[in-house]
């Protein structure tokens, strides 16, 4: 399988921590790259502020298909190590403050200088220039920064947080998506380049129409709840034993809901018949629809409402998304065999390649700290007693 996926002449130098830069990296090593993390040398707290315990369910599912390695870029010796390192990669990812990486000596220009056709990844909080450069940045910061809070939840709440980190994943997708292009563009012009992005910019990115809403037409849009803020009736409505969401927006599709409901006399309503004046009368309209949705259980109306072309689906606890059968279908849970932990479930890519290696499967247990330094450094040229002085030393 791994020798079919895309990514398998790729050398990656991972020196990411956290989630954003974890989360491109994982985009390369599961298409196949050769991924090293770099760590720092044993000592201090092992466990990641972000991730948790190394053995732990983030931590796993964050850092498999890779070797790792540990090196001290502090020192002399580390940095030069590193630099021989970066002769011979392809890609190197960090996700320092921005200021981090050229006070180490490992910046774009640093690598450049031994690999011009080097492409270097970069993920910071608020970007590589401006006035907030130096900034620390994580997730919750950005997610309030960026306008995505002032939106979620219900009117009047308050700010609300989504509930996965969506700043620095999206984040780290962009990344990776940017390392690719410029790869792709380096078979044209033989020369690598520095890709740069942030917490914040995907953040914006990600609001999408919404931001179009402020851009284009000078509308800040409000908290909607449950309720799509555009498309009406699309939202969640009771069932006899819980919820589920109806998505019915347009005249075609709520004459189809309404009649699978039992309430075709809501089609040609003055209130409801068409989309402005289901959008000036989305409250009531809701609590109309609502009545007849609480009379019957979850699961029938999901049935036929789908067989009635009308979209709808459960909302669900994780635990039964990943065992719906659809999902089951799909493949998208991972088994990685560990040589501690056994078999442990992760979390797959979402694409299929239909000849380059389908759904990717793990090739790699997420590696312990240093668990291939002397492998690396063995690649190098650095032989038993070389390594060992090396270690004495402090570099690795």
């Amino acid at each position: 399988m791994s020798a079919t996926l895309p990514l398998t002449h790729i050398r990656v130098l991972d020196l990411t921590r956290a989630r954003a830069g974890p989360t491109a990296v994982r985009q390369l090593a599961d298409w196949g790259a050769d991924v090293v993390k770099i760590e720092a040398p044993p000592g201090g707290d092992a466990r990641s502020v972000v991730s948790g315990a190394r053995h732990g369910f983030d931590f796993q599912n964050l850092h498999r298909n890779k070797r790792s390695m540990t090196l001290n870029l502090k020192a002399g010796k580390g940095r030069g190590i590193f630099l021989e390192m970066a002769k011979h990669a392809d890609v190197v990812v960090e996700n320092y403050r921005a200021g981090v990486k050229h006070r180490l000596g490992i910046d774009y220009e640093a690598v450049k200088a031994v690999n011009p056709r080097i492409v270097y990844g970069s993920i910071s909080g608020f970007g590589q220039s401006g006035p907030y450069r130096d900034r620390p940045g994580v997730d919750q910061i950005a997610q309030g920064m960026g306008g995505l809070m002032s939106i979620t939840g219900l009117p009047g709440q308050g700010p609300v947080r989504v509930g996965i980190p969506i700043a620095d994943l999206t984040a780290g997708l962009h990344l990776a998506q940017g390392i690719l292009l410029a790869l792709y563009e380096r078979e044209r012009s033989g020369e690598g380049q520095w890709v740069h992005t942030s917490l914040l910019e995907a953040q914006i990115m990600m609001l999408d129409f919404q931001a179009a809403r402020w851009t284009v037409s000078g509308e800040v849009a409000p908290q909607a709840g449950n309720d799509h803020p555009t498309s009406i009736p699309t939202g969640v409505f009771p069932t006899s034993d819980g919820h589920i969401n109806i998505a019915a927006s347009g005249n075609t599709m709520f004459e189809r809901l309404c009649n699978a409901l039992g309430c075709p006399e809501l089609v040609s309503h003055p209130d409801y018949a068409d989309d402005e004046s289901r959008s000036k009368n989305r409250a009531a309209l809701n609590r109309v629809l609502g009545e007849y949705t609480a009379r019957r259980p979850s699961e029938e109306w999901v049935v036929a409402l789908n067989e009635a072309r009308v979209p709808c689906g459960p909302i669900n606890s994780i635990d039964r998304t990943m065992t719906d059968p659809q999902v089951r279908h799909l493949g998208i849970e991972k088994v990685m065999a560990h040589p501690e932990l056994g078999d442990v479930g992760v979390v797959g890519q979402a694409a299929t390649l239909s000849r380059s290696g389908g759904r990717p499967d793990v090739r790699l247990h997420t590696p312990d700290q240093g668990e291939h330094t002397a492998d690396v450094l063995a690649a190098l040229g650095y032989d038993g007693g070389a390594v060992e002085a090396l270690r004495a030393e402090g570099v690795i």
